[in-house]
Formats: C-alpha cells, sequence, structure tokens
C-alpha cells in the first residue's frame, strides 16, 4: 500500500533546513505548516533553552514527545525539533499520519551552519561533542526515514522543487 503525502514531516539535524525548507515547502503545495518546537514553546509559555534549563533533558524530551504525538496535521508540513527521533511514540505517530522525510546533510555543513548549540535549545548530552550528536542520530534519521533527501551542495529551493515534485507524483 502506498503512504500518503498528506503530511509530510521533515526530520533532521539542527541546522539541516526543516524550517526553511518546510516552509517553502508548505507555501507551494498550499499546505500548512507546523513547527513543532513553537508548538512546545507556546504551550510551556518559555524557550526551549529555558525548558532545557529548567527541567533537564528528559524533562524536555517527555514535553517534545507529548506534543508531537498529538499532532494533527492535515494537508500540512511538519518541522520537529531533531530530536524527535528519541521519542518511539512521537514517530509512530508522525509515521501514521504521513511521509516521514530525512534532510540528510553531512557532518562538515551541520557544523559550519550551527554556532551555539545551547541557544537554539538543542538536546546534547554533558560530554557529548557535536560529531557524537551527529554519529548518534543519523541512523535514527535513517530508520524512520521513507525518504531521504541529500541536502549536502543543494540549495533549500532545490530540495523543495525535488520534494513538491514527488508528493504531487505521490510516488511510493
Amino acid at each position: 500500500m502506498k503512504k500518503k503525502w498528506d503530511n509530510i514531516t521533515l526530520i533532521g539535524m539542527p541546522a539541516s533546513g526543516k524550517s526553511t525548507v518546510g516552509v517553502l515547502l508548505a507555501k507551494r503545495l498550499g499546505y500548512q505548516f507546523i513547527d513543532t518546537d513553537l508548538l512546545i514553546q507556546q504551550e510551556e509559555g518559555r524557550l526551549l533553552k529555558d525548558i532545557i534549563a529548567e527541567r533537564g533533558l528528559d524533562g524536555f524530551m517527555e514535553v517534545e514527545n507529548r506534543v508531537n504525538s498529538q499532532v494533527k496535521g492535515g494537508r500540512a508540513v511538519i518541522a520537529p525539533g531533531g530530536s524527535v527521533v528519541y521519542e518511539k511514540e512521537a514517530m509512530e505517530h508522525l509515521r501514521g499520519i504521513g511521509m516521514i522525510v530525512y534532510l540528510k546533510l553531512d557532518y562538515e555543513a551541520v557544523a559550519e551552519r550551527l554556532h551555539n548549540l545551547a541557544d537554539r535549545g538543542v538536546v546534547l548530552r554533558d560530554g557529548m561533542t557535536l560529531r557524537d550528536l551527529y554519529d548518534e542520530r543519523v541512523p535514527l534519521y535513517e530508520q524512520y526515514a521513507d525518504v531521504t533527501v541529500e541536502e549536502t551542495g543543494k540549495s533549500a529551493g532545490d530540495v523543495v522543487d525535488w520534494l513538491r515534485k514527488l508528493a504531487e507524483s505521490n510516488i511510493l
């Protein structure tokens, strides 16, 4: 049975372009755009980095799992935080309501785009480097992806064009 493109969830490392590609893709398809980090901040009444500081990483991930497990969508492009792949319940829900697209960016490009991990609210355990985080998450992104888009060397527009064609042709 073919999966439907009713909802498209973009997963990938911080700075992989989930929000940028997501907004552009939603506009091109006539979909709504849902940034679940903004939903978390709205629901909690504070910034991601403040939630992490107050509740710790495990507390933050409980909130992240709850919010992502309740996203309804319906002709939506959904952009969750990069750590959503640690939350099995959330990922099964997102997979059940549409396509999961992994925006794959090589490590060097991620490192070049990221500056202040703590200010971005990145889930990073004590002593972990960006390389450790990358190596830990990539297999999870690959595990959950229905489609993988190699972004390295491509513009956001190129990625959007390719995904739009895929979605409109309802391939898969």
